[in-house]
């Protein structure tokens, strides 16, 4: 493996279409691209006035999102919160998370530990 490496998340390939949810965002997972083995970064671009195509939670990972443009909001088990760019948000692997974005859209950066199998769909009328 190599000592670092430098990719640019554009130029990873949307896992969203192939997922069938292309309709409501971009999903750039670049773990892999990076060859990184214990830490997962994703870039999202979230349609306007769309919601993540699910609600998930983890059993042992927490995340941190950090909003780099665009407006929404993010739901956290009940509570909805207003996010805007240089928002950062870190969820307990507990918490179920799903977003919504504003008119303009909303893009945001996911980091957390990988830990393959952790993560579950929560069923959320919200994201339905």
């Amino acid at each position: 493996m190599e000592p670092h490496t430098h990719i640019h998340l554009l130029d990873v390939e949307d896992a969203a279409p192939a997922n069938g949810f292309g309709e409501r965002w971009e999903a750039r997972v670049a773990r892999t691209a990076l060859g990184a083995e214990q830490t997962g970064v994703t870039h999202f671009r979230l349609r306007p006035g769309k919601r993540s195509p699910f609600t998930h939670r983890h059993q042992r990972a927490e995340e941190i999102y950090v909003i780099l443009s665009g407006s929404g909001r993010v739901k956290l088990d009940g509570e909805i919160s207003e996010v805007r760019p240089l928002d950062a948000i870190r969820v307990g692997p507990e918490v179920a998370r799903a977003f919504e974005a504003g008119p303009d859209g909303l893009e945001f950066i996911a980091f957390g530990p990988h830990e393959q199998g952790d993560g579950e769909p929560v069923e959320d009328a919200w994201t339905s």
